[in-house]
């Protein structure tokens, strides 16, 4: 088994959404961007931004400009593309269901309520790809959960978020290797 041939980073396009919770798997490209010094600009066939992952000639960033709703589209213009299988794929998401500072990986299993996610799997015709969920905590009401995910983290919850992804960059290599109980171990233990 190979490991993740597609990083693709949810979130909504535009500066009104740019620091917002639901933009959390953008943030995490842009930070294995900045660390890898790797670069990603706007590719029209693929309805996102777009760019390999440096030092890897077939591995792929993507952030999608469709809005969460229609992320799929994206993911699966690019997989199509690439000819990249669901399990090769990795989505990182903001996950209601964790607390700030707590990043999960998992393969497959249901959308629990992310359009996002809902989207890309009607689009890949299976859920059977991998999921990073990155915590960003849950307003406690579930009538609030749309006003929650488009505001900007609380300072010290942004910290933990922050956290979370300086731990799940540390399992990269892993990912890139295919190593996922190993990469699962080292994240899922993970204390600070």
């Amino acid at each position: 088994m190979n490991g993740i041939r597609l990083f693709v980073g949810l979130g909504n396009p535009g500066p009104q959404y740019e620091d917002t919770r639901h933009n959390a798997g953008f943030w995490w490209i842009d930070q294995v961007c900045a660390q890898t010094s790797s670069k990603t600009s706007l590719e029209a066939k693929f309805f996102g931004l777009s760019g390999r992952l440096n030092g890897q000639t077939d591995t792929w960033l993507l952030k999608p400009t469709t809005f969460m709703n229609a992320s799929g589209r994206s993911v699966a213009a690019l997989a199509r593309f690439y000819k990249i299988p669901a399990e090769a794929i990795l989505v990182i998401h903001d996950e209601l269901d964790l607390p700030p500072g707590t990043a999960r990986l998992k393969k497959g299993g249901g959308h629990g309520g992310h359009n996002g996610l809902k989207d890309i799997a009607a689009q890949l015709g299976t859920n059977d790809f991998w999921r990073l969920r990155l915590g960003v905590g849950h307003p406690g009401d579930r009538n609030a959960v749309v006003n929650y995910v488009l505001r900007p983290p609380l300072r010290d919850e942004m910290q933990q978020i922050e956290y979370a992804m300086d731990d799940s960059t540390l399992v990269l290599p892993q990912l890139l290797e295919g190593k996922f109980e190993e990469a699962m171990l080292k994240l899922h233990t993970k204390t600070r």
